[in-house]
């Protein structure tokens, strides 16, 4: 179990790493997005006092069954959220940004869901938790609150950005989840 413990925790910096190399090239902010919302800096200081309180306790995965799905669920999520990052290009921002000069991306990962980066995310942090320990739940407790509270804000962003197109293209692809949520 440890291998693979290991191979996801290398998985997960070498994803981060990328993201945050990437997001160099990145378009500029409008300047209204560049103030910190309250709502994300309760979640953040309510997850990582959650976090440090069952700091310690495991949860640790023991069937090599539950850890190989987790595994694959996993390295499924990072692959939908690289593809999602990789075909928003320089559209893409940190959770709840308005770029200065916005497009409406609805193609590639788009088409099957509104916000696929946090899906990907989202699929990656179940499938570490399914593989490694339990306790990693948590993190995914709070990423789904921030992520659904991010996703709610920037489609009021993009409804104004886009009064026709975006109405037309939520109508028919759900936010997180294809076909479900």
């Amino acid at each position: 179990m440890s291998t693979v413990r290991s191979f996801i925790f290398v998985v997960w910096a070498i994803f981060w790493i990328y993201w945050l190399i990437s997001a160099l090239g990145a378009k500029e902010s409008s300047a209204r997005s560049r103030r910190i919302r309250p709502v994300s800096l309760i979640i953040i200081v309510v997850g990582g006092v959650a976090i440090r309180q069952l700091r310690g306790s495991s949860l640790a995965v023991h069937s090599p069954v539950l850890a190989a799905v987790g595994a694959v669920v996993f390295l499924s999520g990072l692959g939908l959220a690289l593809w999602a990052r990789v075909h928003l290009g320089r559209n893409w921002g940190m959770p709840m940004t308005e770029r200065a000069e916005p497009e409406l991306v609805t193609s590639g990962p788009y088409r099957f869901v509104r916000h696929p980066i946090y899906s990907g995310i989202l699929l990656g942090m179940l499938g570490t938790a399914m593989a490694t320990d339990l306790y990693f739940l948590v993190a995914f407790g709070i990423a789904l609150a921030y992520f659904s509270y991010s996703a709610t804000v920037e489609e009021r962003l993009l409804s104004a950005s886009f009064p026709d197109a975006y109405p037309r293209y939520r109508a028919h692809t759900k936010m997180l989840i294809p076909y479900v949520l």
